[in-house]
C-alpha cells in the first residue's frame, strides 16, 4: 500500500489560523522545521524534533503557502508557465517539510497529543487547499497556461504538468459559482475533520478490541514464542498474568490459522469483525456514513453523478462502469473456487466429525490442514527460513541489487523515531548516493494497521532533494532474544512494500507534484505488485530462504511444495479483496439523494448486489474499518489493487519472455516504468514498455483461475 503524504495534504490539507509574529519567532529559533535539516538528504532530525514544534510548523507552513500562492494570483504580469506553475511548485516548503514528517509519525508511532493535533488541524489544512484551488485568479492563469500549451513547446514533463494541474483545478470545482464554492469549502472542512476522527477512533477501536485471554490453554496451537510475545504484550498493557493478541486491520488474523480451540478463534475473529461497532466513542459507522453522503453531495456541486465518477476522472480505468465490468469479470470464477474450498474444509471438518457448519473463523485453521495434506506444506517448517532482516538484506536488496545495480548500507547515525526503526543509505549502480531508506517493520499499538510506504522527503531537481523513503509493515515482534520470524505471506508483503520504494528511490522529475509515486491509484500499486514475483523467482529465493540457525538453504522440496501452493486458497484470496473492492465502489457510487445510509445493511445490500456476500468468506475489510478509503486516499480505489495485479502479471510475463532476473531488463523497466513518475499518460507508458494494452490473462493464470484447456 503505498500512503502519500500529499494525500495527507490533499486531504487533510490547509487555510491556516495565522500565527502572530512573536510566535513566529519564538518558534524558528528552535523549531528544526523551520529550516531545511542538516543531516544526509535533509532526513528529519528525530533526535530534536518534539511534539509542540508540530502545531507552529503546521500553521506558519499554511501561512507561507497561502502569501506565496495570493502572490503568483496576483501577479500583474501575464500568466507564464514559469511564473505560474513553476512558482507554484516551489511553494509551501515548510509546509512540506513537517507534513511529510507528521504523516510519518501521526500513521506509525502516534500519541494524543499528536492524534489530537490531527483532528485540529485537518479542516484548516483543507481550507489551505480550497484556498488554492478555488483561487479563481490563480485558476484563470492556470487556465490561460492550459489553453496555450500548443504554443509553448514545452518539454514532455512541462507539458504534463500543466495538464495535471487543470485537471486539478477543475475537478476541486474552480469552475463552480462563488456560492457553491462555499458550500464545498464546508465539506471539504467537514470531510477532513472526520477522516482525522475515523482514524483515530479506528486506532483506538483496534487497541481497545485486542483480544485478552487469562488461560494460556485457551492459545493452544500457537508456537511458544507467540504465546511468549502475547504475554509479554499483556504486561506491557498492565494485565499481568494474561495474554493479549492484538488485531491487525484486516477482517482475518494471523493467528486463526494456528489456534486450535474453536471458541478462542471465534472471540478472536468477532473481536476484529465488530472492533469499530460497539456503540461507544470508537464506534465508527456514523463517522463513514457522514463521509459518504458528503462525498456524493460534492461530486453533485462539480457535475458528477457520485463521488466515484468524480474521483475516477484522473486514473486509467476513468469511470466506474470501467471499474465495476473489471471487476464483474472476476467474480463468478473467484466465488466458484471459493465455494469449491469451502466444500473442501467442510469435508475435512466432516471427517474429523466436527458437528458443525464452516464459518469465517475456520477457515484459516482449516485451510491449512488442506494444505499440509494436499501439498504437505506446513507454515512452521517455513517460517525457520524468513527472518525477516535476512530476508531484508538478502532477499529484497538483494533482487534490487540483481535488477538495478543497488547497493545499501546501514546507517545508524541517522535519528529514528522509534527504536525498532532502521536505516539504509542507497547507492545506485555507480556508487553514488541517491536515497534514504528507512524499515519499521514489528507492529505497536499506537501503529495503523497494515503496510504501507512514504516519503519523508520527496524527490525534486527543481527543489534540490533526494527521496527519504520509509516502509512500515506490522509483523510480529519476538521476545527478546529469539528471531524475527515471519510468514512467505509476510515476505511477500515485504517486497511489495520495496517495490514502492524502488518506485520512489529511482524518482527523476523536476517537478514535485509529478514525481515518484504521485501517479494514480491504479498505476502506483503496478510498481509495488510486480516486485513480489523477484520473491519467489529461484536466484533470489535461494539466497534469502536460509534457515536461522544453521544457515542451510530451504530444501529444494519445501521450495517445490510453496511453489505448487502457490494457488491454493485463491478463491478464497481473491473473493475477499473483490468484497473489499465493491464494498468500496458500492459507497462511492450513492448519488447525493441518498439518505444517510444504515452501514450494516448497506454493507450486506452491497455485497448481495455484486454476488459477493459468502457467508465463510467475509470481505478483507468491513466498511467500519476500511481505513484505506475513509482515511488513506483510496476512495473509489480500492479496485486498484486487482487492476495492477493485471499490469503487473503481464508487465512479469514480458521478464519470462526476454530472460527473466537480469540487469538489462531491470533497467528497461526502471527507464520505462520506475524513474518516470507522472511525467506522461499512464496508459501510454504501459503500452510502451509491454508492447500492448493490458492483458488479463497472466493475472488469471497466476490466480490459477484459467481453465485446464487453456493452459
Amino acid at each position: 500500500m503505498k500512503f502519500s503524504s500529499f494525500l495527507f495534504l490533499a486531504a487533510m490539507a490547509a487555510v491556516s489560523s495565522s500565527c502572530s509574529n512573536n510566535n513566529k519567532q519564538e518558534s524558528s529559533s528552535s523549531n528544526p522545521f523551520f529550516t531545511e535539516s542538516k543531516l544526509p538528504f535533509q532526513a528529519p532530525d528525530f533526535n530534536n524534533i518534539k511534539n509542540s514544534d508540530f502545531k507552529p510548523a503546521i500553521e506558519e507552513g499554511m501561512k507561507q503557502q497561502l502569501a506565496e500562492i495570493q502572490k503568483i494570483a496576483d501577479n500583474t504580469e501575464a500568466p507564464t508557465f514559469e511564473n505560474t506553475l513553476v512558482a507554484m511548485e516551489k511553494s509551501g516548503q515548510l509546509l512540506r517539510r513537517v507534513s511529510g514528517v507528521f504523516g510519518a509519525l501521526t500513521s506509525a508511532n502516534t500519541n494524543p497529543e499528536l492524534q489530537k493535533l490531527q483532528e485540529e488541524e485537518a479542516p484548516k489544512l483543507a481550507a489551505t487547499n480550497d484556498a488554492i484551488f478555488l483561487n479563481s485568479k490563480l485558476f484563470k492563469r492556470v487556465e490561460a497556461i492550459y489553453n496555450q500549451r500548443a504554443q509553448l513547446k514545452l518539454d514532455q514533463e512541462s507539458n504534463r504538468l500543466v495538464e495535471y494541474y487543470y485537471q486539478k483545478f477543475e475537478l476541486a470545482g474552480a469552475k463552480l459559482s462563488d456560492t457553491d464554492k462555499d458550500q464545498l469549502k464546508k465539506y471539504n472542512q467537514e470531510e477532513a475533520s472526520l477522516s482525522a476522527k475515523f482514524t483515530n477512533q479506528l486506532l483506538a477501536a483496534a487497541k481497545a478490541g485486542a483480544l485478552v485471554v487469562s488461560d494460556k490453554a485457551e492459545l493452544a496451537g500457537l508456537s511458544d514464542d507467540a504465546i511468549t510475545a502475547a504475554a509479554k504484550d499483556a504486561k506491557a498493557a498492565n494485565m499481568d498474568g494474561k495474554y493479549l493478541i492484538s488485531l491487525q486491520n484486516t477482517t482475518q488474523q494471523p493467528d486463526l490459522q494456528s489456534l486450535s480451540v474453536r471458541a478462542t478463534r471465534q472471540k478472536l475473529f468477532e473481536a476484529s469483525w465488530n472492533r469499530a461497532e460497539h456503540n461507544d466513542s470508537n464506534d465508527t459507522r456514523a463517522t463513514i456514513s457522514r463521509i459518504a453522503e458528503i462525498r456524493a453531495k460534492k461530486a453533485k456541486l462539480i457535475g458528477f453523478p457520485n463521488f466515484a465518477a468524480l474521483q475516477l476522472q484522473d486514473q486509467m480505468a476513468k469511470t466506474p462502469e470501467t471499474v465495476e465490468a473489471f471487476l464483474s469479470k472476476l467474480v463468478p470464477a473467484a466465488t466458484a473456487k471459493a465455494k469449491a474450498e469451502a466444500a473442501d474444509i467442510q469435508a475435512v471438518i466432516d471427517q474429523q466429525k466436527g458437528g458443525f457448519k464452516l464459518q469465517p473463523w475456520d477457515w484459516n485453521f482449516y485451510s491449512e490442514q488442506v494444505r499440509k495434506a494436499r501439498y504437505d506444506l506446513n507454515e512452521a517448517e517455513i517460517k525457520p527460513y524468513f527472518e525477516v532482516f535476512n530476508v531484508l538484506q538478502n532477499g529484497v536488496f538483494y533482487a534490487a541489487n540483481k535488477l538495478y545495480g543497488l547497493t545499501f548500507k546501514e546507517r545508524k547515525d541517522i535519528p529514528v523515531y522509534q527504536k525498532d526503526v532502521r536505516v539504509f543509505e542507497v547507492f545506485d549502480k555507480d556508487s553514488s548516493s541517491i536515497a534514504l531508506f528507512y524499515c519499521d517493520y514489528f507492529k505497536r499499538d499506537n501503529k495503523n494497521g497494515g503496510a504501507w510506504m512514504d516519503n519523508m522527503v520527496g524527490q525534486s531537481k527543481l527543489l534540490g532533494t533526494k527521496p527519504v523513503i520509509y516502509n512500515v509493515c506490522n509483523f510480529t515482534k519476538p521476545a527478546d532474544g529469539q528471531p524475527a520470524l515471519i510468514s512467505y505471506s509476510d515476505v511477500t508483503t515485504m517486497f511489495h512494500e520495496f517495490g514502492h520504494g524502488l518506485h520512489g528511490i529511482f524518482a527523476s522529475q523536476q517537478y514535485p507534484s509529478l514525481s515518484g509515486t504521485a501517479t494514480a491509484c491504479d498505476f502506483v500499486e503496478f510498481p509495488s505488485q510486480f516486485n513480489e514475483h523477484w520473491a519467489l523467482d529461484s536466484q533470489v529465493f535461494r539466497h534469502y530462504a536460509t534457515n536461522y540457525k544453521t544457515g542451510e538453504l530451504m530444501p529444494q522440496a519445501l521450495v517445490d511444495k510453496i511453489k505448487k501452493a502457490a494457488t491454493f486458497n485463491e478463491g478464497y484470496s481473491l473473493t475477499e479483496i473483490l468484497a473489499a473492492a465493491d464494498l468500496d465502489m458500492q459507497w462511492h457510487m450513492l448519488g447525493a439523494d441518498a439518505p444517510l445510509q444504515d452501514v450494516d445493511k448497506f454493507e450486506i445490500a452491497a455485497l448481495e448486489k455484486t454476488h459477493l456476500n459468502l457467508p465463510e468468506v467475509p470481505s478483507r475489510y468491513r466498511s467500519s474499518y476500511f481505513l484505506h478509503i475513509w482515511s488513506n486516499g483510496y476512495a473509489a480505489g480500492y479496485y486498484a489493487y486487482l487492476w495492477t495485479e493485471m499490469l503487473d502479471d503481464d508487465a512479469f510475463a514480458w521478464f519470462q519472455e526476454h530472460g527473466g532476473l537480469t540487469r538489462e531488463n531491470g533497467q528497461r523497466f526502471r527507464d520505462m516504468i520506475l524513474s518516470r513518475g507522472n511525467t506522461q499518460d499512464l496508459a501510454k507508458m504501459f503500452f510502451d514498455f509491454r508492447g500492448h494494452e493490458p492483458n488479463i490473462e497472466p493475472m488469471l493464470e497466476n490466480r490459477g483461475l484459467v481453465p485446464e484447456k487453456k493452459k
